[in-house]
């Protein structure tokens, strides 16, 4: 099977998603196979949030609009240009997939079978059901698929080289139990925003968008500010009252909860709007409904610590303070070629 065949299976993925989102379903007749799944993924996206209590309609039809816009011609055309899969020898890739957000696996997923490799796919117990609904939609675009994808419940096997996402503590075993393949092994990682006083209110409520999108489950989302001496949090306050509803979620709102109670009983001081915490600490990683935050006086000192700690931060986000920064409000929007970690998924499976 040619990767064009693929890719054109990819394309009319893209247009079905396109026709979901949050507040206007849109079924539109040009549309392959709309008869058979339309409905079906409806009641999938419904449903989710019985599955997997973080993975709310809003969340769920976020990530769908996120890949319909990802999947078209243009970008897979742009993202695959920069590749020569002329010397390419076809093997058979395990993904084991994180569920921490709707979707997450699926950029891996779509690289494997678009380098020519056949995928078995583990998923999260918390993200059993979109992806495989995903799958059966490509199959039945084109049933030679279905020899290139298998789902498995069970034990990783019969593979040649593994991709693996999990935590600092499954990536040491992953690490152990992949030692002989070719492999990806993805750990923890967060992402930042450096403030220096003078972001625009919408600014400000584009960080909201970053911090507060998936209920700062994903490695893309900002869990940590950098800010200057005397920086006015009045102002970074104001701006993310707009997500002053996420506190009406139940499982946010007892992590907000509960963090804020362990916070207060370990005297530590707090920055509080009922429904986000901030508290200065000099880690990377702060508990759900929480933000850290580290004051700076040197922009490049910060910048060096960054550079230092790479292998713990995902994403930078500033007004162009630093080099390799992306714009408020842009964490979740990665373009195809914007790869997890920095490490080139395409490039590693062009090379096992």
């Amino acid at each position: 099977m040619l990767q064009i065949d693929k890719k054109i299976c990819f394309i009319q993925l893209g247009h079905f998603l396109s026709q979901f989102s949050l507040h206007n379903n849109i079924k539109k007749e040009a549309v392959e196979n709309n008869d058979l799944f339309y409905d079906d993924f409806i009641n999938l996206i419904e449903l989710s949030q019985s599955h997997n209590g973080w993975f709310t309609p809003e969340q769920v039809y976020f990530a769908i609009q996120s890949w319909a816009d990802s999947l078209s011609e243009t970008n897979l055309n742009q993202w695959l240009a920069g590749y020569d899969f002329s010397n390419f020898q076809p093997k058979t890739v395990g993904l084991i997939l994180a569920g921490n957000i709707p979707l997450v696996g699926f950029h891996d997923f779509l690289s494997v079978l678009l380098s020519g490799h056949k995928v078995i796919v583990k998923t999260s117990s918390n993200d059993q059901k979109l992806l495989p609904f995903l799958a059966k939609y490509l199959i039945t675009c084109d049933a030679r698929l279905e020899n290139y994808i298998t789902f498995t419940e069970g034990k990783l096997e019969h593979f040649d080289a593994v991709i693996a996402t999990g935590s600092n503590n499954t990536a040491r075993y992953f690490e152990y139990y992949f030692k002989d393949k070719p492999s990806i092994i993805r750990k923890n990682r967060n992402s930042v925003a450096i403030l220096n006083g003078n972001e625009s209110h919408d600014d400000l409520v584009k960080l909201g968008e970053d911090i507060f999108r998936y209920f700062g489950l994903g490695c893309r989302n900002v869990s940590k500010l950098f800010v200057p001496e005397n920086y006015d949090f009045q102002l970074f306050f104001q701006a993310i009252y707009e997500y002053k509803d996420v506190i009406f979620y139940e499982k946010y709102s007892n992590n907000y909860d509960y963090n804020k109670a362990v916070f207060l009983m370990s005297n530590f001081k707090l920055l509080d709007n009922e429904f986000l915490t901030l508290k200065e600490d000099t880690s990377y990683s702060s508990p759900i409904s929480s933000v850290f935050y580290e004051y700076y006086s040197d922009l490049n000192e910060l910048q060096n610590r960054l550079q230092q700690d790479a292998n713990q931060i995902q994403c930078i986000v500033s007004n162009n303070l630093i080099e390799n920064s992306i714009a408020f409000g842009q964490t979740q929007k990665p373009n195809l070629w914007d790869y997890a970690d920095n490490v080139d998924t395409l490039d590693f499976l062009l090379n096992i």
